[in-house]
């Protein structure tokens, strides 16, 4: 919806009067509340408000967002390509390349009257149907940004020096379904976080204060875990992001070996899927990024679409070791999207299905 004003939402706060707009994370540092999206594949967008109070997202309006048609969501990855693309991680894994890769597709649907697609309706719909911890909207339609996320991983808390991560790795729908190969996981992904962080926090200060810690969320359950670091003197945004980005649990171990196998593997631009989503108070020094999970985006910028054609798009993974089951993967992925694609083609579902 082309005419409505920026706003972006976080938790109990919302920010009018859009003042600034760059994709220079070195702005994060200087003052202002800024709201940020980073794409997987390194588009930033930082968005700064003039105006941040207080209000409660509000409850949904009937009629005010119209989803996709339930059987409409394509994947970007059909059952044999993922499974297949499982098999072959695997065979990475085998070949010592890798130990392992988060492997991801992208749930595309048209929407129905593109003209009226609000993601702050979204969002409404998401706070009632799937709170999260991490829920918001940014919504800068002129630059190419609508987002509404009901993430529930953080990506990078901070409070004047001090970061924190808080990665998951491990879903099930209880706590008896997490397997050791869950531990294993997240354990490895730790590992890679403090990594991350150590390239930009002092020397011996960063500890991993929860491990494997097990958080409920509507429908299931995860491990998380908490690695927290102090910021070298020096160390800003731009070099944060740099040694941080894009997020651990998302990509695989070691990083950059993931990365090369995911561009070889996934057929469809993550987008702001598994990026950023949050903000940044810099006149306080603080500010809160999630991984950009359960998370729905529009796009408009499709070929032909000149009539005003959408998409709505939503991505969905799973973590792929040595230890993975083809198929059971794939259901991985189908119960984490069932539960928000459902809310999101605001369909009733029964409470026992969920997403990550």
């Amino acid at each position: 919806m082309h005419n409505l004003p920026p706003l972006a939402r976080f938790g109990g706060l919302l920010a009018t009067d859009l003042r600034d707009v760059t994709s220079d994370p070195s702005a994060l540092d200087s003052r202002g509340f800024w709201a940020v999206v980073a794409d997987f594949e390194g588009r930033t967008v930082c968005a700064r408000f003039g105006d941040v109070r207080s209000a409660p997202v509000p409850a949904p309006v009937p009629g005010a967002w119209r989803g996709p048609e339930p059987g409409d969501w394509t994947s970007s990855l059909d059952r044999a390509a993922y499974t297949e693309g499982v098999r072959r991680i695997r065979r990475h894994i085998a070949a010592g390349e890798v130990y392992q890769v988060n492997l991801c597709r992208v749930m595309s649907a048209p929407l129905p009257d593109p003209a009226a697609a609000d993601v702050d309706a979204l969002t409404a719909q998401l706070a009632l149907g799937n709170p999260a911890p991490y829920a918001g909207t940014v919504r800068l339609p002129a630059h190419g940004v609508e987002v509404a996320t009901a993430s529930p991983e953080l990506f990078l808390r901070r409070s004047g020096r001090t970061v924190e991560s808080g990665p998951i790795k491990g879903t099930g729908r209880s706590p008896e379904d997490l397997l050791e190969k869950d531990h294993a996981e997240n354990v490895m992904i730790v590992d890679l976080v403090r990594n991350d962080l150590g390239r930009v926090c002092g020397t011996g200060s960063v500890t991993v204060p929860a491990l494997c810690a097990i958080e409920p969320h509507p429908g299931l359950v995860h491990l998380v875990s908490t690695v927290r670091g102090e910021l070298v003197p020096g160390a800003g945004w731009p070099e944060l992001f740099a040694a941080a980005f894009p997020p651990g649990s998302v990509t695989g171990a070691p990083k950059s070996s993931a990365l090369r196998i995911i561009e070889q593997l996934e057929t469809a631009p993550r987008g702001p899927y598994c990026g950023a989503v949050g903000w940044v108070d810099a006149d306080r020094g603080t500010a809160e990024l999630a991984v950009g999970i359960r998370t729905f985006w529009i796009d408009r910028a499709l070929p032909g679409s000149a009539g005003g054609g959408a998409l709505l798009r939503f991505g969905t993974g799973a973590g792929i070791t040595w230890g993975s089951d083809p198929e059971d993967e794939w259901e991985e992925t189908e119960l984490k999207a069932a539960r928000l694609l459902a809310v999101a083609s605001d369909v009733q579902q029964p409470m026992g299905r969920a997403t990550r």
